[in-house]
């Protein structure tokens, strides 16, 4: 099981850090992601950090605000949020699969996922 947390009302310009815990096994087998959906739009890749001490990735969205990390002794991945803008209030959600079944950016590579943090940025 994997739960978000970390979300809440912040104003533009500040900052968020995420976080995803898993629960019921060793959280260092599984490839992390980060999704959101906006009130009204399809879900979209944030983030996704693989196992194994690979190379995380930011979506081009939030390139150089977006920081995935992870820290599988806590058995936790994070995200950290900077710049926030309206633009980025959302439903986040994590998910996590062991073996991609197709390419990490998309929401069906995933088969667990947690329940989602609301971010809500004001202007």
């Amino acid at each position: 099981q994997l739960q978000a947390s970390g979300g809440g009302l912040v104003q533009a310009g500040d900052s968020l850090r995420l976080s995803c815990a898993a629960s019921g096994g060793p959280f260092s087998n599984y490839n992390v992601g980060w999704f959101r959906q906006a009130p009204g739009k399809e879900r979209v890749f944030v983030a996704a950090v693989p196992r194994g001490g690979g190379t995380p990735y930011c979506a081009d969205s939030v390139k150089g605000r977006c920081t995935i990390s992870r820290d599988d002794a806590k058995n936790t991945v994070y995200l950290q949020m900077n710049s926030l803008s309206p633009e980025d209030t959302a439903v986040y959600y994590c998910a996590a699969v062991v073996r991609y079944s197709g390419t990490f950016n998309l929401g069906r590579s995933y088969d667990i996922w947690g329940q989602g943090t609301q971010v809500t940025v004001s202007s």
